[in-house]
Parts: structure tokens; C-alpha cells; sequence
């Protein structure tokens, strides 16, 4: 533009200089600017031209939309970072510019925290394929549980209570899904078998249990579908699959004794962590009998 030049910037740390970024105008003084090592303070050390037009305004051909939280930021040590991650995102661009490392380090931490606020507690794969399932089980270390939910294959009418024990089925598998996730892998499956609900339970790549909730009932000459609830057993197959948590498996004893279960009884009035204990408590007492 007419009446822009070139110049050299040196004064004392007290002399206040204007500032045009990208068309937004500051107002701060040299001992800011030049306060710790960055591009600025080589800038305004008197080493290096800046651009300035008629009137005396030092032009800095960035968005000047957060530099005054990196003014803030060179007065102070510290500022407060943006809410939105996007414009985090454009803070640290700005710093990087500006070789100001410590104010590029917080932003790094800061978007590394809302990625891990971001990610999702629980991941369930929805399985399209048995080769899927396949590749899912052989590839982890983890026990796996699987539901079957393949209602939309079924030909008979259902029994009355049957579409409300479904609902049941898929909500204790959220459910446990929820609480052991970082434990157990849980997939679910809507296109395997002709059953409409099945749960199978894996250790090691191999299947160890299975709770079938379908069976078909006759009424009136007709054939009608019947989803059943265990809910006790399923709890139950769930807790003994932790077993195969270790990569040397569970002991066969322990396996045998817990081979047939008993219901458990008051789920809904304990909290979780009293459940498991209670569960486990039972398989230690059913060795113990079995070995007697």
C-alpha cells in the first residue's frame, strides 16, 4: 500500500507501540513484545525491519483474532485457553507463528485432554459378518461376550411377554457392557443364526457358554416364539468369563465347579461392586464343595 516502509523497532521497554494484525489494532509496549524468546521479541529487539504504514502502524500480516490472548499471555505467564477445541486449534497456530513454546505446549495438553473427554467410554462392534466375528475374537486378549439379536428373521408370532424380555435382554447387555469394558469385549450380532436371542461367552478364541433365550411354544396348533429373560444365568456366564482374563487361563478345577451355577438372588438390591463379590464368593464356595 502507498506510504508503507520498512523500519527498524527499538526503544526502550516502556515505549508503547500500535500494533495492526490482520486489520485488528493493539496497543502495548515494547517490554511485552520482547519479554521471553520468541518471533516478537526479534521483531522489536531493533534487529529486524517491521512493515508499517503512514501512520505509524507496525503491520502483521496474521488473524488477529487471538492475539490478544498471546499479549495476555507474554504480560502475564498464563492465560485461559479457549472453551471450543476448533479454536484452541487456532491458538496454537498462532503460537507456533510466534515460537512462543510454552503457550504451543498448553495448547497441546489442552486438545489432548478433549480428545480423551471426547473418546467413548464403551465401544461395541456391530458385527456384518461371521469372518468379522472371527477376526474379532482371534484378535483380542480380552474375554468376549456376543449378543444375537435376529428378530427380523423370524417367522412365527411371538408369545406376549416376548418383545418386552428382548428389551430386557439388550438393556442388561448395555448394561454390562458399561461396566466391563475394559475388561471384557462385547459385540453384537444381527445377522448370525436363526435364533433371535443368544448370548455366547469366549475365552482365548474359544466359545465357553452360551444362553440361548429363544424356544419355540405351541398354542393353538400354531408354533409361537417364547424370549425368555435369565437374567441370574447371564450375570453369572458374564462373571466367569473374567476368569479368562489372564493369559494363562483359569484353573480347570475352578472351571469345573463353576460348570453349573445357581441363580443369584437380589440383584437389584445390591450395587455392582457387592454383585461381583457376591458372585465371585459363590465360585470359590462351589470349588470348595466340588473338591470335598
Amino acid at each position: 500500500m502507498s506510504g508503507d516502509h520498512k523500519t527498524l523497532i527499538k526503544g526502550s521497554p516502556s515505549q508503547y507501540v500500535k500494533l495492526n494484525v490482520g486489520g485488528t489494532l493493539f496497543y502495548t509496549t515494547i517490554g511485552t513484545l520482547t519479554k521471553s524468546d520468541n518471533m516478537l521479541r526479534t521483531m522489536f529487539s531493533g534487529r529486524m525491519e517491521v512493515l508499517t504504514d503512514s501512520e505509524g502502524w507496525i503491520l502483521i500480516d496474521r488473524c488477529g483474532k487471538h492475539f490478544g490472548t498471546i499479549l495476555n499471555y507474554l504480560r502475564d505467564g498464563t492465560v485461559a485457553l479457549p472453551d471450543t477445541f476448533r479454536e484452541i486449534m487456532e491458538l496454537l497456530a498462532e503460537a507456533k507463528y510466534f515460537l512462543i513454546e510454552e503457550l504451543t505446549d498448553s495448547c497441546q495438553q489442552a486438545l489432548s485432554k478433549k480428545e480423551r473427554e471426547a473418546e467413548p467410554i464403551c465401544r461395541v462392534p456391530l458385527i456384518t459378518s461371521h469372518k468379522e466375528e472371527q477376526l474379532l475374537i482371534m484378535s483380542t486378549s480380552k474375554p468376549v461376550v456376543k449378543l444375537l439379536i435376529n428378530r427380523h428373521n423370524n417367522k412365527y408370532s411371538y408369545t406376549s411377554t416376548s418383545d418386552d424380555n428382548l428389551l430386557k435382554n439388550i438393556e442388561l447387555f448395555d448394561k454390562l457392557s458399561l461396566r466391563f469394558s475394559g475388561r471384557v469385549l462385547f459385540i453384537k450380532d444381527v445377522i448370525g443364526s436363526n435364533e433371535i436371542c443368544c448370548w455366547s461367552f469366549f475365552g482365548h478364541g474359544k466359545k465357553c457358554a452360551e444362553v440361548c433365550c429363544t424356544s419355540i411354544v405351541y398354542a393353538t396348533d400354531k408354533k409361537h416364539t417364547k424370549v425368555e429373560f435369565p437374567e441370574a444365568r447371564i450375570y453369572e456366564e458374564t462373571l466367569g468369563i473374567l476368569l479368562y482374563e489372564s493369559r494363562n487361563g483359569p484353573d480347570q478345577d475352578l472351571i469345573q465347579a463353576t460348570s453349573s451355577r445357581g441363580a443369584v438372588g437380589g440383584l437389584s438390591c445390591t450395587s455392582d461392586e457387592e454383585e461381583e463379590r457376591s458372585g465371585l464368593a459363590r465360585l470359590r464356595s462351589n470349588k470348595q464343595n466340588n473338591q470335598s
